[in-house]
């Protein structure tokens, strides 16, 4: 079941380096929502505070609170490894683990968390595969190394991986920088139908990739150089690229900085 998101007051650090600072938001279940904002701004970093992947960074740690429905992701005796199964995550570069299978890739974290019978294993890859819109390229192959799909191919089998485990967030840190526009599109086209299972967020610097993909848009900026990242509005996203409240969300829309 997807879930709601509410962010309270949250500021990341590396070591001493305030790296994004105070950010408040709701992210609604069921919806995209797409951060986008000038290189450096802390986007990445925030949505890695989202999983708890910030803090596998060394001197990464985070001060207040990310709420998962009901539930503080940050609260005491709250398994961080649990978060990461809830809330699951799909990088910049398609990583698949390049000596195992296409299926072995999509089984990996079912195996890992032993959440599965043994009997339902081919099932479940089956579906996510089909999930993310795989399957009928690789049903025939699916013992031979998900290295040897093309880029946009093993995006989308990472996004099989994520999704098998039944996570209720997606998170996508830039998925379409390194592929083609048409592996592009076919990532995109995939968004729009996961959303109707997951809460999904996605870092993206093309401002058309937002437009299209996502029902909300938050823009993060920074005051000045060396100064932490800030959230300067979140809104519908038709609303942010036509009529946004912040002079400095419109002077980046539009190509005016960034």
């Amino acid at each position: 079941m997807a879930k709601r998101i509410d962010i309270g007051g949250l500021t990341a650090y590396y070591g001493s380096h305030k790296a994004i600072e105070d950010i408040s938001m709701t992210v609604e279940p069921r919806s995209v929502t797409a951060f986008i904002g000038p290189s450096g701004c802390g986007k990445s970093t925030f949505l890695r505070t989202l999983n708890r992947m910030h803090e596998v960074t060394p001197g990464g740690r985070v001060e207040g609170k990310v709420l998962l429905d009901d539930e503080n992701l940050y609260g005491p005796g709250v398994d961080p490894v649990t978060v990461r199964r809830t809330v699951g995550m799909v990088f910049q570069r398609p990583n698949p683990f390049p000596t195992m299978s296409i299926f072995d890739n999509v089984a990996a974290g079912l195996r890992l968390n032993g959440s599965y019978r043994k009997n339902q294993l081919a099932e479940i890859v089956e579906k996510s595969l089909r999930g993310a819109n795989l399957w009928n390229e690789v049903k025939d192959r699916l013992n031979k190394p998900g290295s040897g799909l093309s880029g946009g191919q093993q995006q989308r089998l990472c996004i099989a991986r994520a999704i098998a485990v039944e996570p209720q967030v997606l998170l996508m840190d830039e998925p379409c920088s390194a592929l083609d526009p048409i592996s592009t599109l076919a990532i995109e086209d995939l968004i729009g139908e996961l959303k109707e299972r997951f809460t999904i967020v996605i870092v993206t610097h093309n401002m058309q990739q937002a437009a299209r993909v996502s029902d909300r848009t938050a823009f993060f900026n920074l005051s000045a150089v060396g100064k932490p990242g800030r959230l300067i509005e979140i809104d519908e996203t038709e609303r942010i690229f036509s009529n946004p409240s912040v002079q400095a969300t419109e002077d980046y829309i539009s190509g005016r900085f960034g």
